[in-house]
C-alpha cells in the first residue's frame, strides 16, 4: 500500500507527518522550513510511495479562510498539478496546534522541549494526519 503525509503549512515552518505503508499509524515525520518545502517534498516523493496528501485548511472561528488561506490553497492547487496522480485532501486544522502543545504537557515533556516550535508544527501535523484518518476510513473496529 501507499502511504499518506500531512502538510500542516505555515509562514516560517511547515510540520509533515506520514503513515506508514499499511496506512494504520500516523507519525510525525519532520518539519522543515516553508521555503525548502518544494524540495523536501519533491525528493520525498521520488523516493516514497504515496497516495494522498492532506494539507491542513486554516479557518476562522466563522469558517473563513485565515490570513494565510490564499497562499495555502495557491500550493495546494500548485502541488495538484504538479502531481496529478496523487490525491489532494484538506483537513480543518482549526485548533490543531494548541491541540498539540497540550499533547506536549500531557506526554510530560520540559518547558524548555515545549518552547521547541518545530515539534509543535510536527504533531500537529501528525493530529490532522489522524483526523484525515479517522474520517476516511473504510472500516471501523
Amino acid at each position: 500500500m501507499s502511504r499518506i503525509l500531512a502538510i500542516d503549512y505555515g509562514k516560517k515552518r511547515t510540520g509533515i507527518a506520514v503513515t506508514d505503508p499499511m496506512q494504520i499509524i500516523a507519525s510525525g515525520l519532520t518539519t522543515v522550513a516553508t521555503h525548502e518545502l518544494s524540495v523536501f517534498l519533491e525528493k520525498y516523493l521520488n523516493t516514497e510511495d504515496v497516495e494522498t496528501i492532506v494539507i491542513g485548511e486554516p479557518k476562522q472561528m466563522d469558517y473563513t479562510d485565515s490570513e494565510l488561506g490564499g497562499v495555502i490553497n495557491a500550493f495546494a492547487k500548485a502541488l495538484q498539478e504538479k502531481y496529478p496522480a496523487i490525491t489532494i485532501e484538506r483537513v480543518d486544522e482549526r485548533f490543531t496546534s494548541k491541540m498539540a502543545f497540550q499533547t506536549m504537557i500531557d506526554s510530560g515533556l520540559s518547558k524548555s522541549k515545549r518552547r521547541n516550535k518545530a515539534l509543535v508544527d510536527e504533531i500537529a501535523a501528525t493530529i490532522i494526519l489522524q483526523t484525515y484518518m479517522d474520517f476516511s476510513c473504510p472500516y471501523m473496529f
